[in-house]
């Protein structure tokens, strides 16, 4: 479902005749923050990183850094990790406690009066194992403590066999400093080649592992490819190299405009019901007591519930025990009775449930057949260019509008399928209960449902459209046929950023629950799709490093 949602820019392009035809269309764009006082490197929003780009990316940050405070890469690396490789909060912290402070808290030693490669006495004695061992079978760290290489090889290979390699403290006594990266490759390199390894390994993948701004790709199975995003926000949805479309924050697929939290229990629900719910709407009638689903075992239409109320099994009425072959005592239903609007709370939810489940898959059903529409539409775009082709290009430039509907087409059906599970939730009782009175429930379930019938009306006609068999159209039929799906196109762009806009200001910002149901901002174009991170760097960061 998700491969034919995205699209690139050379995708979504409009002839110059086109643009003109629609100026009442609302130009949308990420307008970034102008206010930059911290280096920053340009970069797109989205990028994927693969096992080759990984070394760059994790360089672009090490040259930021060690070009700013001046600094060896180790010490720029152990900073980074510290702060989960977030530059611009590292150079936050530097502005506001300096350098000092940030090089304390990240456990840096920088300490003028000691030179860790050098001692001064032949013999020198490791307070680890007490031994008096030469000078040259030592290492002093940066902090200044000194042990013999044989203590710190044990150490670091401890560490490493534990996981703990990206931050391997100094063994000596409360010291909260962060051992030399060169020196534990080199100890750990004479004895155990593979922990030397292990530990470069673990020193890379930290910079996707500890980083808040990138994440593996959840593809299955898994392509290898990492996605890194820009800006501060994590709440976005991209598209990574290989096609996967998905959620950055949680990493589910692509949900807006349902939150995180709100996709999670949707598909926890259909998980769990959407096998079942035929079988006890058919099967089982709820308790008028409990109101849970009851079965029948017998041929007696009187039927008892564990919580011990007896009901009839024709009306779901509540019954005494008294009863015949024929009939129960006290009881008829034989006569039809309009069912009184209290009726039995289980089966009212698993109605609910139902009609919004119900459309939900409609959208997505429709989706899968409309897929199909794609080769189907190329092919009547050949026909139709070489049925026309005598015309003077200034006429129909190009058939950019039938791709662009069919990818308009695409997004909308994504955005009313999910905006469905966002309903059930919004207006039930599992989240906002008590953040809405009764009569501002109502009030906002139809103005949410007002805007999501107009969307879906217009994306109905949208489709109708584009099933129309338009290459054996004449010239004016077609020209009727392309400005309708360019006004729809725009119509319903306009429609889903409005919708979305509901959703922010009318409805979930108006419960203050803070970021716990933010989501992804509509894009316009489509969900982003990541672009490539060149695997080759420029001299300036390969000499540093």
């Amino acid at each position: 479902m998700d491969d034919d949602y995205a699209s690139t820019d050379e995708d979504y392009q409009y002839s110059d005749q086109d643009v003109e035809e629609e100026d009442s269309v609302g130009e949308f764009y990420e307008n970034a923050d102008d206010s930059i006082q911290l280096p920053s490197s340009i970069a797109p929003a989205a990028q994927v990183i693969t096992k080759e780009s990984l070394i760059v990316a994790q360089k672009e940050d090490l040259r930021r850094v060690m070009d700013m405070l001046s600094v060896r890469q180790e010490h720029a690396r152990i900073m980074l990790i510290y702060h989960r490789w977030d530059v611009e909060k590292l150079f936050e912290v530097y502005v506001e406690k300096g350098k000092a402070f940030m090089f304390a808290q990240a456990g840096v030693s920088v300490d003028e009066y000691h030179d860790s490669g050098s001692l001064d006495s032949a013999i020198v004695m490791c307070e680890i194992c007490m031994d008096d061992i030469p000078s040259d079978e030592a290492t002093r760290m940066d902090c200044g403590h000194c042990f013999c290489n044989t203590c710190w090889t044990q150490h670091f290979f401890v560490k490493v066999n534990e996981g703990q390699s990206k931050r391997i403290r100094c063994m000596a006594h409360k010291c909260n400093s962060i051992c030399d990266e060169a020196v534990v490759r080199t100890l750990l390199g004479r004895k155990h080649p593979d922990m030397a390894e292990k530990y470069a390994r673990f020193l890379l993948e930290s910079y996707i592992e500890d980083n808040n701004k990138v994440k593996w790709c959840p593809s299955t199975p898994h392509c290898g490819n990492a996605i890194r995003v820009g800006g501060d926000d994590d709440l976005c949805e991209v598209e990574c190299s290989c096609g996967e479309q998905f959620c950055f924050k949680c990493l589910s697929e692509a949900h807006s405009p349902c939150s995180c939290l709100m996709w999670e229990l949707w598909e926890k629900k259909c998980r769990d019901e959407s096998e079942t719910v035929n079988w006890i709407t058919v099967h089982t009638k709820s308790c008028p007591k409990c109101h849970k689903p009851v079965e029948k075992n017998g041929g007696c239409n009187l039927v008892s519930c564990i919580c011990g109320q007896a009901f009839c099994w024709l009306c779901g009425g509540a019954t005494g025990r008294d009863h015949t072959w024929s009939s129960i005592a006290g009881h008829s239903c034989g006569r039809y009775k309009e069912q009184e609007k209290s009726a039995e709370r289980a089966k009212r939810d698993l109605y609910r449930y139902m009609h919004y489940h119900n459309r939900y898959k409609a959208h997505t059903d429709s989706f899968k057949l409309e897929s199909k529409l794609k080769d189907i539409i190329q092919g009547k775009i050949s026909i139709t260019e070489e049925k026309h082709s005598g015309r003077k290009k200034t006429e129909l430039n190009d058939y950019s509008w039938v791709n662009n509907g069919l990818l308009r087409l695409f997004r909308s059906r994504r955005v009313l399928s999910y905006s469905y599970a966002f309903a059930f939730y919004m207006f039930g009782d599992e989240l906002f209960k008590e953040q809405m009175s009764e009569a501002e429930r109502e009030m906002k379930q139809n103005l949410f449902e007002d805007q999501q019938q107009q969307l879906e009306a217009n994306v109905e006609k949208l489709s109708k459209i584009l099933e129309e068999p338009f290459d054996t159209f004449k010239y004016a039929k077609l020209m009727e046929i392309r400005m309708q799906i360019i006004t729809l196109s725009a119509l319903i762009d306009d429609l889903c950023k409005k919708m979305y806009e509901c959703i922010d200001n009318d409805l979930l910002d108006s419960i203050n629950l803070g970021s716990v149901h933010s989501i992804a901002p509509y894009k316009s174009k489509g969900i982003e799709k990541a672009s490539e991170l060149p695997v080759c760097w420029s001299n300036k960061a390969d000499n540093t490093v």
